[in-house]
């Protein structure tokens, strides 16, 4: 059975105010007796009411509620990273309104959901915004903000890891153990993440004349699996592993050790992100760690103080945490 909703008119009622009286009681900063504040709170308390925060929000032009449009919501790394932002931004008054995108692009209907709602700003995380849409938003005044990733074709605010510096200092590794036979399974192609770790790799070892191979998945274990075992399968040699994120490592990892690889005596695999499950004493995956709090602190900066911000593109530094799949050096 559905319990009706106590409204702002019947506590008016019965507390002998007007509603608007009613309505300046809960609006902070508003001009209203102590004697009408005590008799609307007493009805209040007694009812149970409580002030409805999007409709307020929508008057006051207001609504302290932020956008979060997502792709891979299964994916462990974003899995986390919504956690997080739920937390800080509720620590500082901001509710969510999460958007779960199936497409790779954010749908216009996707994005009239948050200007239905009025949100205050729109974080975006792996799926793609074109620059119509962020054309759109931004003559609504409605800012984006990319988090771990980047796009040169807009004004859009990012935060995102140093992922070119990241994958230099992975390939440096792999060089200094002496391997020859490089493989990097890449992400989605058309990710600046993705575009910005193979870059970092593969320079290296172009200034060092060393030819790497890349295998172009799409950030899932099984596609990882199934064409790392496919490479090694066709007679191609791998020394060392980079995968674009976790999960892609992970899935090439077994897909070494199904092969009868062991690892890291004959290959040495390196993932990207730092995952709870690479910690996992089954897999003990070596991985360039992502800050995801510090991110997650720079994208609410820019949300509270647009105007403090210097660089529209702001990058953190991460680090290697080397386990069980990297040699013990």
């Amino acid at each position: 059975m559905s319990r009706q909703r106590v409204s702002a008119s019947q506590v008016a009622k019965l507390a002998n105010v007007s509603q608007s009286t009613v309505s300046r009681v809960f609006t902070p900063g508003a001009s209203v007796s102590e004697k009408a504040r005590k008799k609307v709170m007493a009805v209040a308390n007694e009812l149970n009411y409580k002030p409805n925060a999007l409709a307020r929000g929508l008057i006051m032009n207001k609504t302290n509620l932020v956008g979060i449009a997502m792709k891979a919501v299964q994916n462990p790394f974003y899995h986390e990273t919504l956690a997080i932002f739920t937390k800080k931004l509720k620590e500082i008054g901001y509710s969510v309104l999460f958007v779960n995108s199936e497409n790779e692009e954010i749908q216009q209907e996707e994005i009239n959901q948050f200007l239905e709602y009025n949100v205050e700003a729109i974080i975006v995380t792996d799926a793609i915004l074109s620059s119509g849409l962020v054309d759109k938003l931004s003559k609504a005044q409605i800012p984006v903000i990319l988090f771990n990733r980047r796009d040169e074709s807009s004004d859009s605010y990012s935060v995102t890891c140093d992922n070119i510096n990241a994958a230099t200092n992975i390939a440096d590794y792999f060089y200094q153990r002496g391997h020859k036979h490089n493989v990097f399974i890449s992400g989605l192609l058309n990710t600046s993440t993705n575009q910005e770790r193979l870059t970092g790799f593969k320079r290296y070892f172009d200034e060092k004349n060393i030819e790497i191979d890349v295998i172009h998945g799409d950030y899932t274990y099984e596609k990882a699996y199934h064409l790392t075992y496919e490479f090694l399968k066709s007679g191609k040699k791998i020394d060392a592993l980079f995968g674009a994120n976790d999960v892609t490592a992970l899935g090439a990892l077994d897909a070494i050790k199904a092969y009868g690889l062991s690892v890291p005596e004959d290959v040495e695999v390196i993932g990207f992100d730092d995952i709870k499950m690479a910690s996992w004493p089954n897999n003990n995956l070596s991985t360039w760690s992502q800050p995801i709090e510090e991110m997650v602190d720079g994208v609410i900066n820019i949300l509270i103080d647009p105007n403090s911000v210097v660089e529209r593109d702001q990058y953190v530094q991460g680090k290697l945490v080397k386990r069980k799949t990297t040699v013990e050096t």
